[in-house]
């Protein structure tokens, strides 16, 4: 391992307690692939999977491992009319596992989410019966405080640039607290607690994955 890698493994076995005193689990891993290894091992083949939109995954290899594992899945990019993707996220909610990143995590284990429409952080506090994580060491922040920063600041420009939404955050790299049409940062949501214990499941990767 590179010093940057070692300090990260020995942040995250402290994570990790500090996840489980607030309900949630957390899993380590040296890379992606270990990760995507991992859960091709682990998820039934008889699982029904869905997902919010995340970079993570998609770096990760995640969304090709679920692509291509035979899994039962929920693409509401199928959707072709307002109706099937109301449809679609009806059936979201009674998946058995919801895969996302977090925009941001605490050393004290808190997940910080900002999000345009909702659904990935509705899917995130109820819905599905697990709902797993990708989490690169790029997400963590020292505070809260932080976290909404970083949000803010890093994660939210970035999207943008990638979403082409017209907003300010596009234009100068940095948050105008805006309320532009194409504004992605409509709720803000800080997971301190989970209230099914185990059912967040937290895959700290140690990598830069995502936004």
């Amino acid at each position: 391992m590179t010093p940057k890698e070692e300090a990260f493994y020995a942040l995250a076995k402290g994570l990790i307690k500090h996840l489980e005193t607030r309900g949630m689990e957390g899993h380590y891993f040296d890379t992606s692939e270990a990760l995507c290894t991992w859960l091709k091992e682990t998820l039934p083949k008889t699982a029904v999977i869905s997902w919010g939109g995340s970079m993570s995954l998609e770096e990760s290899g995640v969304m090709e491992l679920l692509r291509s594992g035979g899994y039962t899945l929920i693409d509401r990019a199928e959707a072709k009319t307002p109706e099937q993707a109301r449809e679609l996220y009806s059936r979201t909610v009674l998946a058995d596992y919801y895969f996302m990143s977090t925009n941001a995590i605490t050393l004290d284990g808190e997940l910080v989410n900002i999000d345009g429409n909702g659904n990935r952080l509705a899917c995130l506090m109820q819905g599905p019966s697990h709902v797993c994580l990708v989490v690169g060491r790029n997400k963590i922040s020292t505070t809260l405080e932080d976290a909404i920063g970083r949000v803010r600041n890093i994660a939210a420009p970035a999207n943008v640039k990638r979403l082409h939404r017209q907003t300010p955050c596009e234009a100068n790299g940095r948050c105008g607290d805006c309320f532009a049409p194409g504004c992605i940062c409509s709720h803000t949501v800080i997971t301190r607690r989970s209230g099914h214990p185990g059912r967040i499941q937290i895959f700290l990767v140690n990598e830069d994955l995502g936004y």
